[in-house]
């Protein structure tokens, strides 16, 4: 049986705290993640076009009685500042787990500012936010972000460092 990685991990947690609907933005960064939740007969993964679709998907899914979480890339939270607005006046549970461009060794300068700022934009449409440097932390990081966002009907985040899904290269880009 191969390691367990932190995909798998997480997928566990989210399991474990009753998640039925993910809503995700096609990323290779969250690849496996994506695969396990498409793959588990007791989730619905959801593919957006936007990131701002995950939230209207969040919403819905409090308001149907289920638990979701929505997956997306540290570009896509410049998408979701308006409607941010939404789940702090609705007070509904959100939580997202990010995967982070824009770090030190990033090939596309284009995602170096979002990159930088998704912290703080987070915090700032508050957005508790948990920034996993290392593979081993991100399960509790979701763990803990899922009991108080369901626990407390807050939005919760959980960025995943660059350098633990990879850095990608321009080389890369052109031979997929």
């Amino acid at each position: 049986m191969p390691p367990k990685t932190w995909a798998d991990e997480v997928h566990h947690e989210m399991t474990a705290a009753g998640v039925r609907i993910v809503g995700y933005v096609p990323d290779a960064g969250h690849k496996r993640l994506i695969e396990l939740c498409q793959a588990d007969g007791a989730m619905r993964a959801v593919p957006l076009t936007t990131e701002e679709e995950g939230i209207g998907l969040a919403a819905g899914a409090w308001l149907g009685g289920e638990r979701s979480v929505i997956l997306m890339q540290s570009s896509g939270v410049g998408n979701l500042v308006n409607v941010l607005g939404m789940v702090k006046v609705c007070r509904f549970p959100l939580v997202m787990i990010v995967t982070m461009r824009g770090e030190q060794g990033e090939f596309n300068p284009w995602q170096v500012p979002m990159g930088e700022a998704t912290a703080r934009v987070l915090e700032t449409m508050g957005v508790a936010v948990r920034q996993a440097g290392e593979a081993q932390a991100i399960a509790p990081h979701v763990s803990a972000a899922l009991r108080l966002a369901y626990g407390a009907q807050g939005a919760e985040a959980v960025l995943i460092a660059q350098r633990v899904i990879g850095i990608k290269s321009f080389d890369e880009q052109a031979n997929q």
